[in-house]
């Protein structure tokens, strides 16, 4: 026994040398690394005076030291940055729903900025700006070498006050000027809509309204249809939405699902990552779903996507999104200020990471750009005359009055069709999936 004492004691003490012989090394490299650290703290130190005492004109010591911070935020990634006591607030208050600007959501590409995705119904929209455009000038000054911040700045302005931005837009061979009223954004996250018997819900933005304004518009349109019953599906239009609040593209997943995991988070620590998973309650009550995307989604728009995807609970329809699957933290700082900070990436239920690569749709369909004037009238004119056209043409005498008018609603409704085809080919082609699955449902 006292051998066995000895032996378990001897193993411990050696455990403990071997450790210790281990850990020398270790703890001599990170003494060697915060060194390091404090040496280039005190060369940021020293050019922080030569610049105060020397530099050519006297500079404002708190815009350098928040230039400095910027500058080692947006180094890390193209959505970390610096947000000042100014610009936190106005962040604070888009979440709401309300702020004045254009009406863009931007990123950073190569230099310049690139739109993500204009904001339906605002000047941006409404002047023609498009997802994808690279906005190189804003009044002639040029963006290029400016961060996306200070790019932004520019464009910020008086609501009323007119902006000319220069976009490079592909298939263009020439930039060219937009010019643009600035307005007070008032964003109504979703907007529903009957066409149909499918409810259209156009999901602009994921901000605190999003949730609420989706839920309470669905259900008015079911209201208006006469019940669930009348109503062949929904489409989720989830188009030029350039994302925003995780909390409520986890609420907007899990409005439609009734169990299972909608996105996971996994930071630098494993033990930082979340899951979140649904609770029952479907409001579409297994009706089926269509979402729509396209390069302007985004973010919290492909969270909904990809969850919705990986669950078979809907059909994704359009062409490949954004590809943003990085979350960012909003952390206050001292003085009013916060700091946006990259720190996780997010998954699908099924593993996979959007980061670069988007969603990518079950069924690809892209928007073709909208006929000309001349081109649309041509296009009349090519369109053969039928029998009852011709004078004198015989009457139909083997149907009844009511034979007739069903055929005259059906025809109506197919035209209906075929004028939302030429206004937005994505959407009509979403609603015409939910009619063949309709058609196909059983008891049908």
């Amino acid at each position: 026994m006292k051998k066995f004492v000895m032996a378990a004691l001897g193993g411990t003490l050696a455990g403990i040398v071997a450790t210790t012989q281990i850990a020398g090394p270790l703890v001599a490299q990170e003494a060697k690394n915060n060194a390091s650290v404090y040496e280039q703290l005190d060369l940021f130190g020293d050019i922080f005076e030569r610049i105060r005492a020397q530099y050519v004109e006297e500079v404002d010591e708190g815009e350098l030291i928040e230039a400095a911070i910027d500058g080692m935020l947006t180094s890390l990634d193209p959505h970390s940055s610096y947000l000042s006591p100014d610009d936190a607030a106005q962040m604070r208050v888009q979440t709401r729903g309300e702020f004045g600007g254009l009406g863009i959501e931007v990123t950073q590409e190569e230099g310049f900025v690139k739109v993500v995705s204009p904001i339906d119904g605002t000047p941006a929209d409404e002047a023609g700006v498009e997802a994808g455009d690279f906005i190189t000038h804003v009044d002639g000054e040029s963006l290029l070498g400016l961060t996306l911040d200070k790019a932004v700045e520019l464009m910020r302005g008086p609501v009323g006050s007119e902006i000319i931005i220069t976009v490079v837009r592909e298939g263009e061979q020439e930039p060219f000027d937009v010019s643009i009223i600035r307005d007070t954004i008032k964003l109504t996250a979703v907007r529903a809509r009957t066409e149909g018997t499918s409810v259209v819900l156009r999901v602009t933005t994921f901000n605190d309204q999003t949730y609420p304004n989706l839920k309470s518009g669905l259900e008015e349109q079911i209201e208006e249809a006469g019940g669930i019953d009348s109503v062949n599906g929904i489409v989720l239009d989830l188009r030029n939405n350039p994302g925003g609040l995780l909390t409520q593209a986890i609420k907007v997943s899990d409005a439609f699902l009734d169990e299972g995991e909608i996105v996971s988070t996994r930071g630098r620590d494993p033990a930082d990552g979340d899951r979140f998973n649904a609770e029952l309650g479907d409001l579409a009550q297994g009706k089926p779903i269509v979402v729509l995307i396209n390069g302007g989604s985004a973010s919290a728009s492909e969270i909904v996507a990809g969850a919705l995807q990986d669950h078979r609970r809907a059909i994704v329809v359009g062409t490949k999104s954004f590809g943003k699957g990085s979350v960012q933290t909003v952390m206050p700082l001292r003085g009013d200020g916060a700091m946006r900070l990259t720190t996780a990436r997010y998954y699908t239920p099924s593993g996979r990471s959007i980061q670069a690569l988007g969603v990518s749709p079950d069924i690809v369909v892209e928007q073709p750009r909208r006929a000309t004037t001349e081109e649309e009238e041509e296009e009349n004119n090519r369109r053969s005359r039928s029998e009852a056209d011709l004078r004198g043409s015989l009457n139909n005498d083997s149907l009844s009055e009511d034979e007739i008018r069903q055929i005259e609603e059906d025809r109506a409704k197919a035209e209906a069709t075929a004028e939302l085809r030429e206004q937005d080919y994505q959407l009509a082609y979403a609603i015409d999936i939910l009619k063949g699955l309709s058609a196909l449902a059983p008891g049908d």
